[in-house]
């Protein structure tokens, strides 16, 4: 019996042990790849020494001349301000897709755009507090940027569309509303369509006021988990909707030119999935064109990253060694797994983003993250010094590309061009 208990403790013990040899983490990371190892090269013959936005023209306008290729000849493509806020960088997109078209966001992108690139046709992607309408209207000069032929209100409700009538009549100003639909994101937007009906009839009544289409923002619909069609089913319905409130409208007493309606939908992650027969005849893009990591989707799956947050290494350490009174974690940590043997500090963390070049760095989750100097941990084979850069790929795009300055554009691994950004306002 003591012979069994003792071959039973003895099979155990060599059980746990395969087990957590199995479990144990695989030694990864290289050194730079090509592409980044050029980027490294470019970025320290430079002199840039700071945290640096870093975008690939080359992929970019692939990425450009990609998206049209799905939408050219089936329906118009409008850049989305807001995910590309460089003015250069719309003017780039704008030049390869052929496009004036921007949705805007916010007043002071609006004031900016109606300034700076007086040809643009601007739908606004949200309604706007009617505050922030008046002091559009309050503070914009007479230029070559018309509101009332090129600016588009977006309206959700009838109290708004109230409000904006007001606004209308007590500034004298003709004014174009485009109306957000709810095609199940649930984020706001007509949901009925007697509601559609009776804004329908309030402009009709209003001789200041222009229906100029529709707004129906579906990416809810690449958010459903896949199961048993359910994705599909989401799609369809979100279509299907579409259809019905530009039906109703379309048959509308209104007056307009069906020519020069804007019926707005989709998004970077669904714009591959409309082809004018929904209704809609245009898309808007913006964040696939520079490809964060949040937009790693299966209708995205042609598309390139393109934007890259460059950063420089200031201190190595081989081993890894965690503050006083922690030490033994590091050991213990880096005995276990062989990835947390180095260790390196950048200048700056904590952005929206993932490193993803030297391959096989990673954050810390015994330290932390830092805004000042960002800890990663690795293998050691990624062989970084004092001064070379890592690579971190962001997770979006909006607001993460203003954090860095100007965008340094990178065409054929050389630095071509300085690009100023959008100020930081909400």
């Amino acid at each position: 019996m003591a012979m069994q208990r003792r071959t039973f403790l003895v099979g155990a013990g060599l059980a746990t042990v395969a087990a957590a040899a199995w479990l144990r983490p695989t030694r990864h990371g290289a050194p730079y790849q090509p592409y980044f190892e050029q980027l490294n090269r470019t970025l320290k013959a430079e002199g840039i020494g700071t945290p640096t936005l870093v975008l690939d023209l080359d992929r970019l306008r692939a990425n450009a001349r990609q998206v049209m290729s799905h939408t050219q000849g089936k329906v118009a493509l409008r850049l989305v301000n807001k995910s590309l806020p460089c003015l250069s960088l719309l003017d780039e997109l704008g030049k390869v897709c052929g496009t004036q078209r921007q949705m805007v966001f916010s007043l002071p992108y609006l004031q900016l755009a109606a300034q700076e690139r007086p040809g643009l046709d601007i739908l606004m992607g949200k309604p706007m507090p009617i505050a922030a309408a008046a002091s559009f209207y309050r503070d914009h000069r007479p230029s070559a940027f018309d509101p009332s032929r090129q600016l588009q209100w977006l309206i959700d409700t009838p109290e708004r569309l109230a409000q904006y009538r007001q606004l209308a009549n007590s500034l004298h100003v003709p004014m174009q509303v485009n109306f957000e639909v709810d095609v199940g994101l649930h984020r706001g937007g007509i949901r009925s369509i007697e509601t559609l009906q009776a804004m329908a009839r309030t402009v009709a009544a209003d001789p200041l006021l222009h229906w100029s289409g529709l707004m129906g923002y579906d990416a809810h619909t690449e958010k459903v988990p896949d199961i048993a069609g359910n994705r599909d089913r989401s799609r369809a319905h979100a279509q299907a909707l579409y259809r019905q409130y530009a039906d109703v409208m379309q048959a509308a007493k209104l007056p307009r030119q069906a020519a020069h309606l804007t019926l707005n939908t989709g998004g970077s992650p669904t714009y591959r999935l409309h082809d004018g027969s929904d209704g809609a005849n245009e898309v808007a893009v913006g964040s696939a064109m520079v490809k964060p990591s949040d937009f790693d989707t299966d209708l995205l799956t042609d598309l390139q990253a393109a934007a890259f947050i460059a950063t420089p290494v200031i201190k190595v350490s081989n081993p890894f060694t965690a503050p006083y009174g922690a030490e033994w974690a590091s050991t213990a940590l880096s005995t276990w797994d062989p990835n947390q043997r180095a260790s390196l500090f950048t200048y700056g963390g904590h952005w929206l983003a993932q490193p993803v070049a030297p391959e096989g760095l990673a954050l810390s989750g015994l330290i932390g993250q830092s805004s000042n100097q960002q800890i990663l941990v690795g293998s050691g084979q990624q062989a970084l010094h004092p001064d070379d850069f890592v690579f971190f790929r962001p997770t979006q795009s909006e607001a993460v590309l203003q954090q860095f300055g100007d965008i340094a554009v990178f065409e054929q691994g050389r630095l071509v061009a300085r690009w100023p950004v959008f100020p930081a306002m909400a």
